[in-house]
């Protein structure tokens, strides 16, 4: 049986040559950590490569912002995770799901931003209810995926809703603690009324998490999500096939 490739001898040779680049780099960085924080032998290769992609290849960076989140997850999670009566006030407004698999089996979140009551919180909760969400969903991903797509459905959107200084904790946490996770993220029904708060948020978005996020038209909405996300696993709220299931369910 012959065996193809999309790519000639000369480029499969390069992809080689950057796999085994990428290999010695993780075994760097992580003899670095290891020597600063033992606590660092729990986690694997991938997690290590993850903050290494993050800083662009960097080890030196890579190792800093991996020390950074190994410092912050003893101090933010003492016990390994959050339990749902942490974060109640979040739970009860009922603003995130999770069901389905996009075209490259990556799991589907979807957050309703309209339904986000930051009067009904505290900017605390709100954090241990993010990282709930980004641990369910890290555990919930298939063998061989390390990202998610997200759709941010903002039908509904008010001042009611606008929580600046959640967003901006929310992007923190999502690009320090858990770097290439996001594979990339619609937002849907956008009024014009989110721009202003778009505005305060925009300038903490790092410019690998820039590149993930797409703002969809009302008159696009059915045809994007089907170019990155089949029928039978897209959500019934937009013509799919499938029930929307609350995070704390997953």
């Amino acid at each position: 049986m012959s065996w193809f490739s999309p790519y000639s001898n000369t480029e499969n040779e390069d992809h080689l040559q950057e796999d085994e680049k990428e290999k010695n780099a993780v075994q760097a960085m992580r003899a670095l950590v290891e020597k600063q924080d033992p606590s660092s032998k729990d986690f694997d290769d991938l997690m290590i490569r993850r903050f290494l992609r993050a800083r662009d290849h960097d080890i030196e960076k890579g190792c800093g912002l991996f020390l950074k989140y190994l410092n912050w997850r003893r101090k933010f999670l003492p016990n390994g995770y959050i339990s749902p009566a942490e974060i109640s006030n979040d739970l009860a407004q009922k603003k995130l799901f999770m069901q389905g698999l996009d075209k490259t089996g990556r799991p589907i979140v979807v957050v309703f931003g309209g339904k986000h009551r930051p009067d009904k919180t505290s900017l605390d909760e709100f954090k241990r209810f993010v990282v709930f969400v980004l641990e369910r969903i890290s555990a919930r991903m298939p063998s061989g995926c390390e990202k998610f797509t997200a759709i941010a459905d903002l039908e509904g959107w008010g001042y009611t809703s606008s929580d600046v200084r959640g967003y901006i904790a929310s992007l923190s946490i999502l690009q320090d603690c858990y770097p290439e996770r996001l594979g990339k993220l619609l937002v849907v029904h956008v009024p014009y009324l989110f721009m202003t708060a778009w505005k305060g948020v925009y300038p903490f978005i790092d410019e690998k998490t820039r590149k993930k996020i797409v703002f969809v038209e009302d008159k696009k909405l059915e045809s994007t999500l089907l170019e990155d996300i089949d029928e039978n696993q897209l959500p019934d709220v937009y013509g799919g096939k499938l029930p929307l299931v609350p995070i704390e369910d997953c």
